[in-house]
Formats: structure tokens, C-alpha cells, sequence
């Protein structure tokens, strides 16, 4: 069947194909299905099989890939440079699956060309090769580079959630703490007011002294602290101050007891002893709420040290690194998704070695990542670490169903995926590969079988390539 005219005219036009004989354009023509599309018709589905490699003719194409659950554009093809005349190769020769989606705007118009002619294409215009290769690659690099900005977006977002659920707990006792400590001052002043007009100087040494002692026992459960105070009441009303019954609860929760009491009141006059009391309790709480403030700045202060090292935004890019350091960084700020996931810690004598400390800290959270979503949210991660020669070994082992055998040899390939649709980039692995192998001359190997993963990870003591 002769080759239609206008198509051959048409496809000589195209750059992909400069330099072609008109033998060669006339088999390019017949071999190629011409293919009409509407607004919003889909040229190939993300994780369709791959089945042709698609010359733009006329209209224009959006390529976008499911992230996150989201839709990211990440090209448009109008046809008039060499990297926006063709698409589809890329799946052709990485995957039996397409990895993304490609929708026409507007009315377009394309030749089709199946697996088979595709590859008798690169056999009988070799000249393609030499226009195609170099788009390809950089395609490659530009999903690369897009996969790791919505890597470090992905690792922004869980350092959020982290900080964010970390920090809940100290920032909302702080404001308990805070709010307290608002209530309590005017109540204070005034017991002080009090304390002053009825205690004499040798009262008031001996009521600072007993404060100072209060509270320093360990802390009682709730039963014992329930009944302690029930046996503070008992005595309050023993001494005929039935009015400061109220404070029993207090006293009692600052490990103030019957016998202390009775030495206090030893030492009291009996028109004393109320007022002491009623100053005791709001000083005692007060110092309470200041150690409880105190605490919870103090894990902020933890956090915050613990961010610092796990972004490392606060020191060169390369230096001594403490693997345990980033290992436990990258923990705590992935806790969320750890909370039903039992993490066993191994770790061994490890010297710090040279490194990039951040770009270790995501290869860490990218196979914790892919460690957790294997067991479902639940399961058991042991994370250990030791030295072999001038080596230092981190390995990651899951619980998981394990990593099919005809899977294991391409996982870290780019685009590689056994994530559900939308639930991976296929890129994670092969960035970790490439900053483990190219960035610090390590090496990255895995081993899977049911209920056993293990990721490990070799780097040189004496660091690697920069």
C-alpha cells in the first residue's frame, strides 16, 4: 500500500526525522496510524500498558503523573521544538507500564506507532537515535529533578506533621502551665499578705524551710494521692480548720503528709497555722507550673535541636556525620507514621564518617517510608547499625509480605514501582541508589522474602565522591 502523500510531507517536516531518505519517510509512513483526538481525549492512562510512541502532528498535549493523590502537569507537547514532537518512548524502553497521563487540549492529531514498529524504527532510521537519545535523557533528568522536589515536599510535609505532633504535648502543657500561673498570681499576693500580717519572724523561716522540702518524695499514683489527701482532710479538720479542707487536694498532690503536718503545726501558733496553709498551697503550685513550663521549653528546645539535625540547615554540607544522630532525627520526625509500628534499634560502634548528613537523612526517611507502607502501617522495623572493615553498615529490616522475586532486580531502577497508582514515583529507590553511590561512593543492596526485608546500606569511613 503506497504511502500517503501528505503524511510523508508531513513527517519529513518533523526534526525527529531530518536527514531521513524518502524511502525511509515512505516506510515511516505506512508503518504509523494516523489518530484523531478531542478536547480532553485521552492519548495513554498512567499505568496503562505501554503499547505505542506517538508523533505530534497537530494540537497540543498535557502530560501529568498522579502524586500524592494529585494531578502534576509535568509537560506540554505543541509541536513546535524537537522535545514537544513526540512522547511515549520513555515507557517503551523503562516499563511495560505508561508513567503518566497524556490528555489532548483542544483538537489534536497524531501518528501512532506500536512497540513493534517503534523498535523497527530505531533499526531502520538509526539517525533517530541520534535526535531521540538526547531528549530522553533529558526527560529522565527533568523526572528526576521533579521527583525529588516532591520528595523534599513530601519530606517537608512529614517534617510538619512530625513537628506538629511532637510539639503538641509540650506547647499545650506550657499553656496549662501559662494560664495557671495567670489564676494563681492574685491568689498568691494576697495569701502573702496575709502570711505577713500573721506570722512571726521565726514562723516565717520555719514555713520557708518546709516549703522548700515539700514535694520532694516521689510521686504517689492517683489511688495513693486520693487517699493521702482524704488523711490531709481528716487532719485539717482534727486542728479545727474546716475552712481549709479545700486545700487537701493540693497538699496531698505535693507529697505533703500527716507527719510533716504535725511538725509544721509544732511550730505554729494556732491563729498562724490557717494562714500558712493558705500561702503554702499557691507557692507550692506556682513552683509546680514553673517545673512543668520549664519541661515542656525544654522539649521544644529538643525538638528543635532534633530538626536541625535532620535538615542540617545550620552546617556545611559536608562533614563529620553521626549516623545515629540522623537516624534518630529521622525517626522522631516520622513518629506519626510510626505510631503503630514497633521499631527495634541496633545500633553498634559506628565512627563518624564524611558524608552529606541531609541527603543521608533522605535516603533514611525514603526506606523507612517504603519500609512501613510494606506492613501496612504495622509490623515490626529494626534498624541496626555496625562497622565492617573500613565500612560503616546501615540496615533497615521489615516485617512486610516481602518484595516479589522478579521485582527485586529492578527496584532501583527509575520509575520502578510496586506502589499502588499514584502512591509512588518509581524514583524514590534510584535517588537513595544515586545519593548512597554517586554522592558517597556506598553501596545499596536488598534482600526480600516474606515477613523479612532487609535494605542495606555500605558507605566508606573514609567518605566518598562528592
Amino acid at each position: 500500500m503506497p504511502a500517503p502523500a501528505w503524511l510523508t510531507g508531513r513527517l519529513a517536516g518533523i526534526e525527529l526525522f531530518a536527514g531521513l531518505s524518502d524511502e525511509q519517510l515512505d516506510w515511516l509512513a505506512c508503518a504509523g496510524t494516523v489518530r484523531e483526538l478531542g478536547d480532553g481525549q485521552a492519548l495513554f492512562v498512567e499505568g496503562a500498558p505501554a503499547d505505542a510512541f506517538y508523533i505530534l502532528l497537530d494540537g497540543e498535549i498535557v502530560v501529568s503523573k498522579l502524586v500524592g493523590g494529585r494531578e502534576q502537569v509535568l509537560t506540554r507537547h505543541l509541536g513546535d521544538a524537537l522535545e514537544h514532537q513526540f512522547v511515549g518512548e520513555l515507557p517503551l524502553l523503562t516499563s511495560d507500564e505508561y508513567l503518566a497521563t497524556a490528555l489532548a487540549v483542544g483538537p489534536a492529531r497524531v501518528v501512532a506507532y506500536g512497540k513493534d514498529a517503534f523498535f523497527d524504527m530505531l533499526e531502520r532510521c538509526p539517525q533517530v537515535c541520534r535526535v531521540l537519545l538526547p531528549v530522553l535523557a533529558g526527560r529522565i533528568n527533568a523526572m528526576e529533578r521533579q521527583a525529588g522536589r516532591s520528595r523534599m515536599l513530601e519530606g517537608l510535609g512529614m517534617l510538619a506533621a512530625g513537628l506538629a505532633h511532637e510539639l503538641n504535648n509540650p506547647a499545650a502543657a506550657a499553656l496549662r502551665a501559662a494560664r495557671e500561673l495567670r489564676e494563681l498570681a492574685p491568689r498568691l499576693a494576697a495569701t502573702a499578705v496575709e502570711w505577713g500580717r500573721a506570722g512571726e519572724e521565726a514562723e516565717v523561716r520555719l514555713v520557708a524551710r518546709f516549703q522548700d522540702r515539700a514535694g520532694s518524695g516521689a510521686a504517689l499514683d492517683p489511688l495513693a494521692e486520693a487517699e493521702a489527701a482524704d488523711d490531709v482532710a481528716d487532719w485539717l479538720r482534727e486542728q479545727g480548720l474546716d475552712q481549709a479542707v479545700e486545700l487537701a487536694d493540693d497538699l496531698a498532690e505535693h507529697g505533703v503528709d500527716r507527719a510533716e503536718l504535725d511538725e509544721l503545726a509544732a511550730g505554729l501558733r494556732p491563729d498562724a497555722l490557717a494562714a500558712a496553709l493558705a500561702y503554702l498551697v499557691p507557692v507550692l503550685r506556682i513552683r509546680t507550673l514553673a517545673g512543668d513550663a520549664a519541661e515542656a521549653a525544654e522539649r521544644v528546645v529538643e525538638l528543635v535541636r532534633r530538626t536541625s539535625a535532620y535538615t542540617n540547615l545550620d552546617r556545611a554540607p559536608q562533614r563529620d556525620a553521626d549516623l545515629r544522630e540522623g537516624l534518630e532525627a529521622t525517626l522522631a520526625l516520622m513518629a506519626p507514621k510510626l505510631r503503630n509500628v514497633r521499631v527495634r534499634r541496633e545500633y553498634g560502634g559506628v565512627p563518624d564518617l564524611q558524608a552529606f548528613p541531609s541527603e543521608l537523612n533522605q535516603v533514611w526517611t525514603n526506606l523507612i517510608d517504603n519500609a512501613v507502607d510494606a506492613m501496612g502501617g504495622e509490623g515490626e522495623l529494626t534498624i541496626s547499625t555496625r562497622r565492617e572493615g573500613d565500612h560503616a553498615v546501615v540496615e533497615f529490616r521489615d516485617t512486610g509480605p516481602g518484595i516479589p522475586a522478579e521485582a527485586l532486580p529492578m527496584v532501583f531502577q527509575p520509575f520502578f514501582t510496586t506502589k499502588e497508582l499514584g502512591k509512588g514515583t518509581g524514583l524514590g529507590l534510584h535517588v537513595s541508589m544515586d545519593i548512597v553511590a554517586q554522592r558517597h561512593g556506598g553501596t545499596m543492596e536488598v534482600d526480600s522474602r516474606p515477613g523479612d526485608t532487609r535494605f542495606v546500606v555500605r558507605l566508606p569511613l573514609a567518605g566518598g565522591p562528592a
